[in-house]
Formats: structure tokens, C-alpha cells, sequence
């Protein structure tokens, strides 16, 4: 067993259900041996997941909006793209749906040569078209150190924050109503803020970098209050989850992308990125004792896609080989300018928590809850 999983059960409680445990989420509640995260998949999922005919006849009524409100170049929606398995196979669903995506990819200089080759592969065989928004690298991965050094286990929150407001900005551009996610809540339901916080708060992205950032954010693509009521508001775009609408087994998901595209594998979830293989893979479980498996395989035992045994024997091994480990390091330290030295002094420092930054933690949990709320009534894409 590894260090990490044993550690983990033998030092406090784990969920009967999935394999979420203290350890590794210290506000954990059980009820009756049923940790919180399995509660909250139950009392979400009917509001968020259709599946079946009801699923088909809810998708063919979006998709039927989606058609009607076609921007004047043609778009009917805006797909992110990263390489990796859920967005791939949302592309290919947007297309097999009839509908015509203007695919969106943040480069951000982390992108591993799979990840850029199925992003290729694909669009070229399902003929989208591409837009791609280079970041300005200097400041990014100043904001990345940024991160590092405030030693919070938040480290990769600037390039999700900076995916969402590209992929708004784009729909303004274009004029396109509807952003197609990734998302589907049956296998990312587990929300640990304690793991990962900041991807919708540029308060709290701006106090970390204004206390350990060197460079001027001027061109990082951001976004607030204002950017978020115009986006949502006024030019009312939506940004919907068609993966919640139909029988989605990312298994047999894998198996279609590679049969269909020649789609090619990577490891571990968002391992198509450098820098989240790297700090998913190493610093989280290293310094914070944090291993983000836990929440993906919960969800893969809530969703029926995995058995809690063979959760526990997947714990068991390590799906981050040394050799690559030590590579990807090298080249991360490098980028980030950062010494062997210095890493270390990094990686020593206390932990920290988003709580101790300026953040608006409050007000985006209660646009969270709204938008569920909202969900809850059929009044917002699911």
C-alpha cells in the first residue's frame, strides 16, 4: 500500500461509501459513516444529471436553442479544448449533435505533446474551427510562483481562471449565447475548497500575486463582478454541461475518442497539462498531504463507474513515475526561474489557506448556490 494511502486510514476516518477521508479534507462531516461529498452527489444529482429519454428529449430542446440563437459567423457555441478526454469528447458530441462549436484553447506554455497532438487530430477530423489565445508567459508564470510561494495547495487556479474568461471572451466576440463545458457532475462532483479555491475569484488570484508577484498582471485574462453580470446578465451567455444529459462513461468515452480520432491517452485527470501532472502529482501530495485521486475515484464509485475495492487498490499505486516526476520538475523550475534551493525553501514553508488572503469566498458560494437553486427549477442549463 502506499505511503500515502495508509497513512491516510490508519490516522483518522474514511467515508463507507467512497474513500474521501479526515486527512485529507479536515471539514469532512459523516453522517452514519457517510461522508458529506457522497450526500451532496445525492442531493444535487437529480437537478444536475439526466440520463436516459428524459436526458435525449432535454438535449435535443437545448441543442434546438442553441441552433436557433446561431451567431452571424456561423457558431452555435464555444467548446474549450485542452486534449483531454472530457473536452475532447465534447467536441466530437457538439458535432454529432449537428451542432457547429468555434473550439477555444488557452496556451499557457504547459501543454504536453499528447495533449497538443489530440487537439490537432481532433479538430482536424471533425473540421472545427480554432481559436487560440496565447498567454503573455512572463506573467503567468509569475502569478504560478506567486502561488507557490504563498504556499496555499491552490496552485493551479490561475490557469483555470484564465480558461473561463478567455472562453467568455470569446463568446462575446462572436457572439455566441452558449459555452459548452466539459464539466459533467457525475465524475467532478467533489468540491474540497481546502484543495483547490480561486477559479472564479480574481480577488483573492490579486492578493496572492500583489504579495508575492513581480510583474504586472496587464494582459492575464481576468474576470470579476462586472465582467461576470455582463457575460451572464446582460449578454445572457450560458454555459451548459451536455454531458450532464446523457449516459456519460468516461471508460467507454476513452475507448469511442481513440476508435473515432486516434485520440491518445495521457495518465492521470489533467495530466495532458505539464504543470497540474507535475503539482497534482508531486507538490499536493508532498506538502499537503493532499492526493486529489480520493475526490475523482469518489466520484467514479458515486457515478457506478468503480467499485470502492478497486478505488482502494487504485490508491494503492502510483500513477506518477519517478523519472518523469524529477523531467517534468526541471523543466517547471526552469520556467518559473526558480533554483533547487529555492523549491526546497518552497516546499518547507508553512501551509496556508485561501482564508488568509482577500477573497470573496462569500459571494461566490452564494452565486453557487443560486445557480443550483436555479437548476433545482429548470430555470438554468444543467
Amino acid at each position: 500500500m502506499s505511503e500515502l494511502a495508509s497513512t491516510s486510514e490508519e490516522a483518522t476516518e474514511i467515508c463507507t461509501r467512497c474513500v474521501m477521508t479526515r486527512a485529507v479534507d479536515t471539514d469532512i462531516v459523516f453522517v452514519d459513516g457517510v461522508c458529506n461529498h457522497c450526500r451532496r452527489y445525492d442531493r444535487l444529482l437529480p437537478s444536475r444529471v439526466l440520463t436516459g429519454a428524459e436526458g435525449r428529449e432535454a438535449l435535443e430542446i437545448l441543442v434546438g436553442r442553441m441552433r436557433a440563437a446561431r451567431s452571424r459567423k456561423g457558431y452555435d457555441c464555444v467548446v474549450g479544448v485542452s486534449g483531454g478526454v472530457d473536452s475532447t469528447y465534447v467536441a466530437m458530441w457538439a458535432k454529432t449533435l449537428g451542432l457547429n462549436p468555434l473550439a477555444v484553447h488557452v496556451d499557457n506554455g504547459w501543454n504536453s505533446e499528447v495533449a497538443v497532438a489530440n487537439i490537432e487530430k481532433t479538430l482536424k477530423k471533425l473540421d472545427i474551427d480554432l481559436q487560440t489565445e496565447v498567454l503573455d508567459l512572463r506573467e503567468f508564470y509569475d502569478l504560478q510562483r506567486s502561488f507557490l510561494y504563498a504556499s496555499t495547495p491552490d496552485g493551479d487556479v490561475p490557469a483555470d481562471h484564465a480558461i473561463q474568461a478567455t472562453l467568455w471572451k470569446a463568446a462575446r466576440k462572436n457572439r455566441v449565447r452558449f459555452i459548452v463545458s466539459g464539466m459533467n457532475f457525475r465524475t467532478e462532483s467533489v468540491l474540497v475548497h481546502s484543495w483547490s479555491y480561486g477559479h472564479s475569484d480574481w480577488r483573492y488570484l490579486k492578493a496572492v500575486h500583489k504579495r508575492h508577484g513581480k510583474r504586472a498582471l496587464k494582459t492575464f485574462p481576468h474576470f470579476g463582478f462586472i465582467e461576470l453580470f455582463y457575460t451572464n446578465v446582460i449578454r445572457r451567455i450560458r454555459t451548459v454541461s451536455i454531458l450532464n444529459y446523457v449516459d456519460y462513461d468516461k471508460a467507454v468515452a476513452m475507448r469511442e475518442l481513440t476508435e473515432a480520432l486516434d485520440w491518445t491517452p495521457y495518465g492521470g485527470k489533467h495530466y495532458e497539462s505539464i504543470y497540474t501532472r507535475w503539482y497534482q502529482g508531486y507538490v499536493l501530495p508532498q506538502k499537503f498531504g493532499i492526493d486529489k485521486r480520493r475526490g475523482h475515484l469518489s466520484d467514479l464509485i458515486n457515478s457506478g463507474e468503480m467499485t470502492r475495492d478497486e478505488a482502494l487498490r487504485t490508491l494503492d499505486m502510483h500513477d506518477y513515475d519517478e523519472r518523469l516526476r524529477q523531467q517534468d520538475q526541471t523543466l517547471v523550475l526552469k520556467k518559473l526561474q526558480l533554483t533547487e534551493a529555492e523549491f526546497a525553501e518552497i516546499m518547507a514553508l508553512p501551509t496556508a489557506s485561501f482564508r488568509d488572503y482577500p477573497n470573496a469566498h462569500a459571494f461566490v458560494q452564494r452565486l453557487r448556490d443560486l445557480a443550483n437553486w436555479l437548476r433545482s427549477k429548470g430555470l438554468y442549463p444543467r
